[in-house]
């Protein structure tokens, strides 16, 4: 298994940033390996993916230099194609066009060398076709951004930043390993300073002193990067989906008539940090009734809310998941 040495201040100046790049890779493994798990995610994907195969066959060799990238093989995904965030300025914004630079800067030898490593062996001729490697594939990446991303970027965002309200309570509540096990698949606190990271055989990796970064994406993929030896970054599912299945569920009859059903379906929903306007796109309620019952949670201590970067979310308090439970329980 993969694992790192981790001490106290590194975790203590850990943090959660926002990657449209890193949203936009694991959107391209998504179309890539066709994988959807909710059904939100499998009508975006139904939307995109016919453009996306189009994409790869209207530039030779391009779809095999994907499969070589992303590490169809070995399971290793090529170092350049993620390089890791700088968590400079505002944790919940992100500059694509910046940080795809950097893919664009990095010299053409450097990226064959890190597609030797992911493909698992010397390059085939074929791959080897006009255009730096890097050129290739930030265009590839700048397409899935602006056709595939952008145009529903500020609900994207909303929800990463419900995930980062949602880890931070777990991390208050329950500290570091509760926090980081099951971030994504194969990651757990073993103890002793210890941060496995996936379940990869691979030496481990002494970080401490080194800027530890955790950065949320809607699709269900993830990976680790690390830039030299001072900055690390873990990219990992977040736990909210994009999905319309995400709407609420039946409302217990005993909660419904103690809190009134509309209430109680905004205090169902609660359950994952959500803005205003994502309960009113699920509860199919008006906006001011959605305004009103969270203020009657709020006033009765069921619910608390916090602002993180543009949005305010609203989430249950442990008073509000008691009487949930039980209410669904009775």
């Amino acid at each position: 298994m993969g694992w790192w040495q981790v001490n106290a201040d590194t975790l203590a100046g850990s943090r959660f940033v926002v990657s449209p790049l890193a949203e936009a890779t694991a959107s391209l493994f998504s179309l890539e390996r066709r994988t959807a798990t909710h059904p939100g995610e499998r009508a975006w994907l139904e939307a995109h993916l016919p453009a996306y195969r189009e994409r790869l066959a209207a530039d030779p060799g391009l779809g095999e230099l994907v499969r070589a990238a992303l590490g169809d093989r070995t399971r290793w995904i090529a170092d350049f194609l993620t390089p890791t965030p700088t968590g400079e300025g505002d944790s919940s914004s992100g500059d694509f066009a910046e940080e795809l630079a950097r893919i664009r800067e990095i010299p053409d030898a450097t990226a064959r060398a890190h597609l030797t490593v992911s493909f698992g062996g010397p390059l085939p001729a074929r791959l080897l076709r006009p255009g730096r490697f890097p050129d290739r594939m930030a265009d590839l990446l700048e397409w899935v951004w602006t056709r595939a991303v952008l145009p529903r970027w500020p609900r994207i965002r909303t929800v990463i930043e419900a995930d980062v309200v949602a880890r931070t309570a777990q991390l208050s509540q329950g500290g570091w390993a509760e926090a980081l096990n099951g971030m994504r698949p194969g990651m757990r606190w073993l103890g002793e300073s210890r941060l496995q990271v996936n379940i990869h055989d691979y030496p481990p990796r002494e970080i401490s002193g080194a800027r530890l970064l955790f950065v949320p994406v809607t699709p269900r993929q993830g990976w680790v990067s690390w830039d030299a030896a001072d900055r690390y970054a873990v990219v990992y599912p977040c736990s909210g989906v994009l999905a319309e299945a995400d709407r609420a569920a039946a409302v217990p009859e005993p909660l419904g008539r103690l809190l009134g059903p509309g209430r109680a379906a905004v205090l169902m929903l609660l359950a994952a940090p959500k803005s205003t306007s994502q309960l009113v796109t699920l509860t199919g309620q008006g906006l001011g009734s959605v305004g009103r019952h969270l203020r009657v949670l709020l006033d009765a201590g069921l619910v608390r809310r916090r602002r993180t970067g543009r949005s305010v979310l609203y989430f249950r308090t442990a008073a509000g998941e008691v009487l949930v439970e039980a209410r669904r329980d009775g």
